[in-house]
Formats: structure tokens, C-alpha cells, sequence
């Protein structure tokens, strides 16, 4: 037991470390509030308080607990933070609308901060402008991790990052090093993730956004996280030229950071096409694009095929990416296409993406396994290796890879017969569990996208968060967390 304690406290202090900083970007709502009196600056001030005041407090009782993390405090501290920050997320969201309750505001706040993007709210467009940013600005920083973010800070307090990124990035190619320290990696990362924010953030204002919706939105879009200043999403502009937008920068989270900055190092466009995964992502998710469009055209749904190449385009690459907008209420459509839209959601993204879902170097992988075993079948002495590149790919990939395929099915199907029994529809219940589970956000039937999750009751929502995290912690790092094991000495 007490060696269990010792590694909690260590972790503790960081966490409060961590908690603190987080405090410190209730700052930015703060200003928004104070600037445009919108009425929300006295529940960003508390919940200033209160974040800080709790940060500050466990760092001090912790802090004769300081040393350097091991990898299983690595594993420890993600749950924690992933678990946490919510809590103090959802601090002015609460305290603003009080008629929410703790269920519904702490889904609000863990839909952000995992760039899930599904809501609870209504009348978005009336409420203050720094809660409708204080969202988005979650779902942003969701987007690349907070960890992430703590492993270019924490160095500077003398704590090493790498435990924390391997715990944060589990994968096929999490130990890939873009420069010799992680800490450099993580800076980097996030100035080109800022960098595309910024220019996202021009191009929306330049089509016609308020300044306001340009920032909110381009937060939003980079993290994938679907949040909107307005309850009819994209539909609200009917603008042909901000979903384009829109859909390039969408495309562009989707691919791997570690691309992106190896391109911009390089600068060269040539790391891209060396990218496994950037070259069947764009190819599947543009020829869906394509495909449904032609299916809602033969169908009759849009008479102009123009019309119908717009509508589908938007819908397929934001659910593709997980982002999680929309332009129209795609669940009027046929049942065929959002249903296809949300098997894409499942792995089209890639890893080292601000997406969700599998990640298609799994899902290649998975595919060239199953070829592989049809090849050894038919000649029981041949041999066949999966090589992605110039690499290999080893057995202990692929059965790491079986596994985690083998657990995201389960908890599917676990997920959604428990939805089930509660009271939802088959239909609301399955797409909810993938939309969580995938970090997609809008699902159909009761969370389809013209609806929110404000129909649920609190089991339902406290479910659906817990889908959230599994989702976007990639199911072994907060499983590990549960398993006797973990704790043994």
C-alpha cells in the first residue's frame, strides 16, 4: 500500500502543476467577458479561483513527493488530468446555467477537452460570447493534447515529458522522435498547430465571418472538435465558400502532425507522400465525398448534382475527421450514406492527428493481415511479411493491433446494448456509442445533427463521457489504470 501511495502523491504534485496551468487559460474567457460585458465575467473569475486555489493547494501538499515519473506514473497522470480537467471545465458552465446539473455540464466540458464535439446545449447564438469561446477553446486545446502541452512546459519545471507522451500517444508509431528531445517535438508541434489556427482563423474572417466566429470556429476546426457559436452549425452562413474552408482545414487536421512538420522543415510536400496513412486517408475520404453525392443525386435528395457534390462533401469530410459539423440535417438522407459517414468515422483519420476513431495506420495494417492470411493459407510455407514503407511490421504490431481492434468492437457492442437497456432507441443507441467512442460527436436518431444530447438522462450522459475518454485515450491507457496489476509493486 505504501508504495501505491508514494506513486499517487508524485503523480498528485504534477497534477496540480498541470491544474494550475490550466487555471491560467480561464485568463483568455476572462478577457472576452470583461471586454464585451456579456454578463459571464464574475463565473469565469470563480471558476479562475477555484482552479487555481485547487492546483496550488494539491502542489504544496504534494510537493516533498516531487521526483521523476517512472512509466506507470506516466499512464496514472493522463487518466488523471484527462479525468479532472473536466471538472474544473465545467465550472463556469455550471455556475452560469445552473439548471444543467453536474452530469450534463461535466459532458459538456469532457466533450471539449476530448475534441468530441458533442453538446448538450441550445440557443447557442444567445449565450455569452466568452462561453461560447471558453468551448471551443477546450475542444482546441483537446485537440493536440493537453499532455502534449505539459510535455514542452513541464521540462522547465524539471519533469521529463517522455513517459507522459507514451502514455498520451499509445500506437503502432508513438516512438517516432521528429527532433532528439520531446520537449522540442512538443513545441514544435504546437507552433504548427497554432500557425494553421491562425491561418484558418484569416481565411474564415476573409469569407465573411465575424471576427468572433472566425476565432471560435478555427479553434474548433484544427481540433476537430465540431463545437459551434450557432445552433444550425454551418448552415447558419449557407456560405459555399466557408465550407470549403472548412473542409481544407478539416482535411488537414486529419493527417499527422509529424508530417506536417517534417514538410515544413523540409519544405517540400514530399513527406506527404511518403505519409502511410495521408495518401489512403485523402483518397477514401474524397472518393466518399464523391460517392455520396452520387447517391443523394440518383436518389432525387438534391436535384443538382453540384448541389448535392456540396452538401455531401461538407458532411462526409466532417464526419470522416471526426469534427463533427454539419450543413444539414444528414439524418433526413437515406439511411445508407450517414450510416457509411459513420464507418468512416471509425478509422479514416491519422494518427498523430487531432482525429479519433482507430486511425488508418491500424486499419492498413489490419487490411494487409487479412490478405496475408488468405496467402499463408493457400501456400502454408511462404513467406509473407506486412511492410509499411521500407518497415516491417513485426507479429508483436500486429497482435497489439488484433487486440485493440478486438476492444474497440467490444465496446461498441457493450456500449450500445447499455444504452439499449436504458431506454434508447437501437438506432440513437448505436450511433451514440460510435460517435463517443470515435470522438465524432453527432450520431443519429436522438443525437443525430439537428439534436443534441440534452435528451438523455444522467446515466446515459455519464456513460457517453466515459465513452469519450476510452475514445480519445485509445482504451488501454485509462484500462491499464482499472486493472489490479497496475498496482502491484
Amino acid at each position: 500500500m505504501g508504495h501505491v501511495l508514494s506513486h499517487f502523491l508524485a503523480v498528485a504534485n504534477i497534477l496540480g502543476r498541470m491544474v494550475m496551468m490550466f487555471g491560467l487559460v480561464l485568463l483568455i474567457p476572462c478577457g472576452v467577458a470583461y471586454w464585451t460585458l456579456d454578463g459571464s465575467l464574475s463565473v469565469f473569475l470563480d471558476a479562475l479561483s477555484v482552479t487555481l486555489g485547487c492546483g496550488a493547494t494539491i502542489w504544496i501538499l504534494t510537493y516533498r513527493f516531487k521526483r521523476e515519473l517512472q512509466i506507470r506514473d506516466g499512464f496514472l497522470l493522463v487518466v488523471l488530468v484527462w479525468l479532472s480537467l473536466p471538472l474544473f471545465g465545467m465550472l463556469p458552465l455550471v455556475w452560469y446555467l445552473p439548471e444543467l446539473g453536474i452530469a450534463k455540464a461535466y459532458f459538456e466540458a469532457a466533450s471539449g477537452l476530448t475534441s468530441t464535439g458533442a453538446t448538450i446545449l441550445t440557443r447557442l447564438d444567445e449565450l455569452p460570447y466568452a462561453i461560447n469561446l471558453w468551448r471551443c477553446l477546450m475542444a482546441w486545446l483537446g485537440g493536440m493534447g493537453l499532455i502534449v502541452l505539459a510535455v514542452a512546459i513541464l521540462p522547465m519545471l524539471g519533469v521529463g515529458g517522455r513517459q507522459l507522451l507514451s502514455a498520451e500517444i499509445p500506437g503502432p508509431i508513438k516512438e517516432s522522435r521528429l527532433t532528439p528531445r520531446i520537449a522540442e517535438t512538443a513545441k514544435r508541434l504546437w507552433l504548427i498547430y497554432v500557425t494553421l489556427t491562425l491561418t484558418c482563423m484569416i481565411a474564415y474572417r476573409l469569407a465573411g465571418m465575424t471576427p468572433f466566429d472566425a476565432i471560435a470556429h478555427a479553434l474548433s476546426t484544427l481540433g476537430l472538435g465540431g463545437f459551434s457559436t450557432h445552433d444550425s452549425s454551418y448552415g447558419y452562413w449557407n456560405s459555399p465558400l466557408i465550407e470549403a474552408i472548412a473542409i481544407l482545414f478539416m482535411l488537414i487536421a486529419g493527417i499527422n502532425f509529424s508530417s506536417h512538420f517534417v514538410a515544413w522543415r523540409a519544405k517540400s510536400f514530399s513527406p506527404y507522400r511518403a505519409d502511410p496513412e495521408a495518401k489512403l486517408y485523402i483518397l477514401i475520404t474524397l472518393a466518399s465525398c464523391i460517392g455520396v453525392a452520387g447517391f443523394l443525386w440518383i436518389k432525387g435528395i438534391y436535384t443538382d448534382p453540384l448541389v448535392a457534390l456540396r452538401y455531401a462533401a461538407f458532411n462526409v469530410v466532417s464526419t470522416a475527421t471526426t469534427a463533427g459539423y454539419s450543413n444539414t440535417d444528414y439524418a433526413l438522407w437515406p439511411i445508407f450514406a450517414p450510416l457509411w459517414m459513420l464507418f468512416l468515422s471509425g478509422f479514416c483519420t491519422s494518427s498523430g492527428s487531432t482525429g479519433g476513431g482507430i486511425k488508418m495506420i491500424r486499419a492498413r495494417i489490419l487490411f494487409q493481415q487479412f490478405f496475408r492470411e488468405m496467402i499463408i493459407i493457400m501456400h502454408p510455407r511462404a513467406v509473407s511479411l506486412i511492410k509499411i514503407g521500407r518497415s516491417i511490421i513485426t507479429n508483436e504490431i500486429i497482435f497489439a493491433i488484433l487486440g485493440f481492434f478486438f476492444v474497440y468492437l467490444i465496446s461498441i457492442v457493450l456500449m450500445t446494448l447499455a444504452l439499449t437497456l436504458s431506454g434508447l432507441d437501437e438506432i440513437t443507441a448505436f450511433s451514440a456509442a460510435v460517435a463517443c467512442l470515435n470522438n465524432l460527436g453527432a450520431g443519429l436518431g436522438a443525437v443525430g445533427p439537428a439534436m443534441t444530447y440534452a435528451s438523455l438522462n444522467d446515466f446515459q450522459i455519464w456513460l457517453c463521457s466515459f465513452g469519450m475518454f476510452l475514445g480519445r485515450l485509445e482504451f488501454y491507457t485509462l484500462m491499464i489504470v482499472f486493472t489490479p496489476a497496475f498496482w502491484r509493486r
